[in-house]
C-alpha cells in the first residue's frame, strides 16, 4: 500500500483552511465548493464515488461517499465534516480529518478489504445543524439502517492534526482522568461510550501497529463532555458501533472555534502517524 503523505495532507488542509474558508452554512458557496474538492480529490484517489444529497432548512447539502472493496452487506465507515464553525478557517476542526479521509482514499486503494469501505465526508456537522436530522452523518447513518447494512465499526475523524509536547498542554474534562493519562498533548485518543470496548481495543490495537504514535483510549458515559461531540454519535442513534478517532479537541487545541485554528498551527507529520493508525484499523476490521 501507499505511504501517507504529510506533504498532501498539508496541502488538502490548506485548501480547506485557506482557499475555501469559511466553510459554515452560512457561506454555502465555499462549503458547496469544499464538497466539490472533495468530491474531485476523492475521485482521484480511486474509488467508486457517489453523493447523497439532501435537503436541510431551505438549502440542498451533500455527502460525499467514496466506495473500496467489494460490494457488501457488511461494511466498515470511516467518515469525518467538511463544515467549519462560524467564520473560522477550522483547520483541525476539521480540515484535518477530510484530509484525512481524502487520504485514506489513496492509501487504501489496493488493500486486502474482506468487505465494502465507505469514507464519508459530511456538512452540517456544527451549529445550527448539531444534534439534529440534518446532520450530514445522521442522513448517512439512516440510509444505512434503512437498507439493512450491518456496519462493522464506524470511524470518525474529529480533529486528527494539533499535538503539543509542552507539560500540562492536555487538559481533561474531570480531574479524575488525570491519573490515567499524560499531561502533555502528544497522543491520540479513541473515544467510545460504555458497552464498546471490544471495538476500541481492536482499532487501539491496529492504530497502534500501523505508527509509532501514542494511542490512548476512553470509554466512557455519553454525559462526560466531548465523548458524543461528532458524527459517530449518529452512527450510535442509528444502532452502530462508532468511535472517534480525535487529538481530543477543546482539551488540548487552544485555538478550537476562532480565528486561529489555522493550517499553520498543525502537526503533519504526526497528522500522517494518524492516517497511517486509521488505515490499519480499517484494514483488521475489513478482513
Amino acid at each position: 500500500m501507499a505511504a501517507v503523505s504529510a506533504k498532501r495532507l498539508e496541502a488538502h488542509v490548506r485548501m480547506l483552511a485557506e482557499t475555501l474558508a469559511p466553510r459554515s452554512v452560512a457561506h454555502r458557496a465555499h462549503l458547496d465548493a469544499a464538497a466539490s474538492y472533495v468530491a474531485l480529490e476523492m475521485g482521484a484517489g480511486g474509488a467508486e464515488l457517489s453523493e447523497q444529497v439532501y435537503a436541510a432548512a431551505g438549502g440542498e447539502y451533500r455527502n460525499v461517499i467514496a466506495r473500496l472493496g467489494p460490494q457488501t452487506e457488511e461494511r466498515v465507515v470511516v467518515g469525518a465534516h467538511y463544515d467549519a464553525a462560524g467564520p473560522f478557517p477550522g483547520a483541525d476542526d476539521n480540515a484535518s480529518g477530510v484530509a484525512g479521509i481524502i487520504e485514506l482514499v489513496r492509501v487504501l486503494a489496493g488493500a486486502p478489504l474482506g468487505v465494502g469501505v465507505e469514507l464519508v465526508a459530511y456538512p452540517c456537522e456544527e451549529p445550527p445543524f448539531f444534534r439534529t436530522p440534518y446532520m450530514g452523518s445522521m442522513v448517512h447513518a439512516n440510509s444505512l439502517r434503512a437498507e439493512g447494512a450491518r456496519v462493522r465499526g464506524m470511524i470518525a475523524l474529529e480533529m486528527i492534526g494539533f499535538f503539543s509536547d509542552e507539560p500540562g498542554s492536555q487538559s481533561f474534562p474531570t480531574p479524575l482522568l488525570r491519573p490515567f493519562y499524560p499531561s502533555r498533548g502528544n497522543f491520540i485518543t479513541v473515544v467510545g461510550k460504555l458497552g464498546q470496548g471490544p471495538l476500541i481495543r481492536r482499532v487501539r490495537r491496529a492504530m497502534r501497529r500501523g505508527s509509532p504514535l501514542p494511542v490512548r483510549t476512553i470509554q466512557a458515559p455519553r454525559a462526560i463532555p466531548g465523548v458524543d461531540f461528532s458524527d459517530h454519535a449518529s452512527y450510535w442513534a442509528a444502532g452502530f458501533d462508532a468511535v472517534m478517532v480525535t487529538d481530543t479537541a477543546f482539551y488540548r487545541n487552544p485555538h478550537y472555534h476562532t480565528a486561529r485554528d489555522t493550517a499553520d498551527t498543525l502537526d503533519y507529520p504526526r497528522m500522517a502517524m494518524v492516517v497511517e493508525g486509521v488505515r490499519e484499523a480499517v484494514v483488521a476490521l475489513a478482513t
